[in-house]
């Protein structure tokens, strides 16, 4: 206990240094919101690995991996690989010019900007803003977990600690704490998840004898799609890959990189830490050869941490699982607290704030949604990964189209934006609680492993696509403000 309690007074420590630190580095809205955009590529790279791969897919993902083994490599692979390396090369460098040329710090910002529509600023706020703070508690549960299992502290122990320090460093600092922390976070992660992972295969006897044991349990544990089925794996997969495309606490990160250019190196390192991915999903494979017996999958990486690392090891590993949850949750209350004071309170119920008035107004309203994330944590309704891909679905269906044709198709509509957001949300919410309407006839089988996301996200696909060909494109002082940062000739 005494080793576990030094290492995360330590690092705990340094995490509160670094927001007193970067507080006097945010001065105005601007700084609090995305740095000033005056991050680096290293910082904002690591940042990007930290908030993306967070104590949700070190325990979540673990979890999935305990229940469904092997196949869920596939999960991480597109984490890697359309999560962050094409969402790098196809979103980064027009989304850091076309906010720039907005001055949009916010993604309801830039769908005000871009298509001169308020409702859709709104819509968006609205929606995600009360979605992150679903996800936020399962980022906090992850965190918790690993109190619960490596200190044998009660849960809410767990969940009192993680949330009160983020709020502190959060409220400090800023964005500017929040991304430098996440480095920090995200060097911690990496060094925990390869010492969990090389230990774990070390102690089963390799991956042959994994298979080999695994197949023994279940084949299904082994094959692919096993016993997850096609339509689980892909809906899945596409949830926490694609739907990274549409989540404001990643996006942000390149609105605040100091130059487009700085995207190219910051694309190498990203894939690189991106890696990670990778191996919670496997260690919950070999959890469940280890450690089969289990209250909740949820469990299965801090139990596998115990039977498997020392007492160093296992306070290193849970300083990676804090990490990774701190940092989510410190970017999601950023992206939260500055769509809420600008994108609602400032321009939807348009009330006038001096600068520094919206900066305090930022930092009381990040510390708010903290502790209403925490009060909810307390008590939990699911699983973390469960927690998540609810939350992802319906974010992504209001988020990810707007965002992507209205960086690469002029002709995107307004109207069709909106309506894409609104059915999109709602096909999403219906297809999760039709299952729970016993009034409602059944779904077909083979419709029963597809997400809310994929539902969701098709609908909202459909409606932009034709509403956009139908109806009228944004005015041409929007167009030309988005793409080349003047309002055209005649404006």
């Amino acid at each position: 206990m005494m080793i576990y309690v030094a290492v995360l007074v330590v690092y705990l420590g340094i995490l509160a240094v670094i927001g007193m630190v970067m507080s006097s580095r945010s001065k105005s809205a601007g700084d609090f919101a995305i740095g000033g955009r005056s991050v680096g590529p290293w910082v904002t790279a690591l940042s990007f690995v930290a908030a993306y791969y967070s104590s949700v897919v070190i325990i979540g993902g673990g979890a999935f991996g305990w229940r469904f083994g092997l196949s869920t490599l596939w999960v991480g692979a597109g984490n890697v690989l359309i999560g962050t390396t094409l969402a790098w090369i196809v979103l980064g460098r027009r989304i850091r010019r076309f906010t720039a040329n907005l001055d949009a710090m916010t993604l309801p910002g830039f769908f005000a900007g871009r298509y001169g529509s308020e409702s859709s600023r709104i819509f968006s706020a609205a929606a995600t803003g009360l979605f992150l703070i679903i996800y936020n508690v399962s980022v906090l549960k992850g965190m918790a977990n690993a109190f619960e299992v490596l200190m044998d502290l009660p849960y809410w122990a767990g969940v009192v600690i993680s949330g009160v320090v983020i709020l502190f460093y959060t409220a400090v600092g800023g964005y500017l704490a929040v991304v430098w922390t996440s480095m920090v976070q995200a060097l911690v992660m990496i060094a925990a998840l390869v010492l969990l992972t090389f230990m774990s295969l070390q102690h089963i006897g390799g991956m042959g004898e994994l298979v080999t044991r695994l197949n023994a349990i279940d084949p299904g544990l082994v094959n692919t799609p096993g016993i997850w089925g096609w339509a689980g794996l892909i809906s899945f997969t596409l949830i926490v890959s694609l739907g990274t495309w549409g989540m404001p606490q990643l996006i942000v990160r390149f609105y605040s990189i100091k130059d487009a250019k700085m995207l190219r190196v910051g694309t190498v390192v990203v894939t690189l830490g991106a890696s990670i991915a990778l191996l919670p999903y496997l260690t919950g494979a070999v959890a469940r050869v280890l450690v089969p017996e289990l209250d909740s999958a949820d469990q299965a990486i801090p139990a596998l941490t115990q039977l498997v690392l020392n007492d160093w090891g296992g306070a290193l590993f849970l300083a990676g699982v804090v990490a990774a949850g701190m940092s989510t949750f410190a970017g999601v209350l950023i992206i939260i607290s500055s769509s809420m004071v600008r994108d609602v309170w400032i321009h939807g119920l348009r009330r006038t704030m001096t600068p520094a008035a919206e900066l305090k107004a930022n930092r009381i309203m990040s510390l708010a949604v903290g502790v209403i994330s925490l009060l909810i944590a307390l008590r939990p309704p699911a699983l973390v990964l469960v927690l998540t891909a609810f939350s992802w679905a319906v974010i992504a269906s209001t988020n990810l189209w707007p965002l992507l044709f209205g960086v690469y198709w002029k002709r995107t509509s307004p109207r069709a934006t909106l309506w894409s957001m609104i059915l999109g949300v709602s096909a999403a919410l219906i297809w999760f609680v039709w299952p729970k309407i016993g009034a409602l006839p059944s779904l077909p089988a083979t419709w029963a492993g597809v997400h809310g996301f994929v539902v969701g996200t098709a609908v909202g696909l459909v409606v932009i696509v034709v509403g956009s060909l139908i109806g009228r494109p944004a005015t041409d002082t929007a167009v030309q403000k988005s793409w080349h940062g003047t309002t055209g000739t005649g404006s």
